[in-house]
């Protein structure tokens, strides 16, 4: 039997060991190469875009060192964060880096609580960073705007069910619009398979939607825009995907029957999907709001597009990611009450 590439050497190319040993400069000299990776880590102002800036050594209120550059050209004094969704950082360099790395090592995902012991701060703090490394995911999705070809498999799953009560007198038909959850929302996942003559299996790319039920009319708007017309879709026997037939070479899987048809038709790959995200739901996070539902979901998406990457490849990728992002206003002043008004739904 194959070994498991999470328990081969080449999974763990870096410890978080050796992120929580590097100095403050280290660290800055990281963000720095993957910021100004043009010039090989030379600071660029983010106001004019010169290359010409001298370095000011200050200090924040606490005390701490900050290197801050000024431009020759413009005067306006900035840092490699400036601009970026970690600008007005509080903590130091390293302790986002090692934020970051913890991050990846969680393959089922990571709570808030959990990441604030990890670098002994404030729950509000580890809430609010963890959410801004999903932000960055969800701003640099490479897929956004790549259709999906090839075997394609399409599924949803349900977030925020209503809990029957105790007493079966008691409990209500769920199945009723009036007694759902208000906060009720349906993932829809759309995964394409490798192709057969790759040295890859599974899904080799993952798209994700959030809906308020799995309804025909966000299948048919999700599909028609995000998938090439001559791919072939596999479903389960859910109402919902059989308009796709008059666009795609649709089969459908019957689990009652079988997980595999005699044909190959199976859903599995976004099963799979499910299952980390499930234990992201109950295992990590315990509840997810409505509003960030698809940062979470897209977060899940990345982590098995890549799980067969090194983790310092995953660090390293995803603190670019970081510093490609612009500062979000709905992360700055979250606990001031500055939060996001609005879902993210396929209309």
């Amino acid at each position: 039997m194959a070994q498991h590439f999470l328990l081969s050497s080449k999974a763990r190319t870096i410890s978080e060991l050796e992120v929580a040993r590097m100095s403050e400069d280290e660290a800055r000299e990281v963000f720095e190469k993957l910021r100004w990776s043009d010039t090989n880590g030379e600071p660029v102002c983010s106001n004019c875009g010169c290359t010409q800036s001298y370095v000011i050594n200050t200090h924040t209120k606490s005390g701490k060192p900050v290197r801050r550059y000024k431009c020759k050209g413009c005067k306006k004094q900035y840092t490699v964060t400036s601009g970026t969704i970690f600008a007005h950082h509080k903590l130091e360099l390293r302790n986002y880096l090692l934020a970051i790395i913890i991050f990846a090592n969680a393959v089922k995902g990571i709570s808030a609580l959990q990441m604030s012991r990890a670098l002994g701060c404030q729950y509000k703090t580890a809430f609010v960073l963890i959410h801004k490394l999903r932000a960055a995911l969800m701003d640099n999705n490479s897929l956004e705007e790549v259709k999906l070809s090839g075997v394609v498999e399409m599924d949803g799953c349900y977030v925020g069910k209503t809990r029957p009560e105790n007493k079966k007198e008691d409990r209500l038909d769920l199945r009723l619009a009036q007694n759902a959850n208000p906060n009720k929302r349906c993932i829809i996942v759309a995964r394409q398979r490798a192709k057969d003559d790759t040295n890859f299996s599974g899904a080799v790319a993952t798209k994700t939607f959030i809906t308020k039920s799995e309804n025909s009319f966000a299948i048919n708007k999700i599909a028609t825009q995000n998938i090439v017309r001559d791919a072939t879709i596999h479903v389960d026997g859910a109402n919902g995907y059989d308009d796709l037939e008059a666009w795609f070479d649709l089969k459908v899987g019957d689990h009652s029957k079988a997980y595999v048809g005699e044909n190959g038709e199976c859903s599995n790959q976004a099963e799979s999907y499910f299952s980390r995200f499930r234990r992201l739901e109950y295992g990590q996070c315990h509840h997810i709001s409505p509003l960030y539902l698809s940062n979470y979901a897209n977060e899940i998406a990345y982590r098995e597009d890549n799980r067969r990457a090194s983790n310092k490849m995953i660090m390293l990728d995803i603190a670019d990611k970081c510093m490609q992002t612009p500062t979000h206003n709905e992360w700055c002043g979250y606990w001031q009450g500055n939060h996001r008004v609005s879902e993210r739904l396929v209309a």
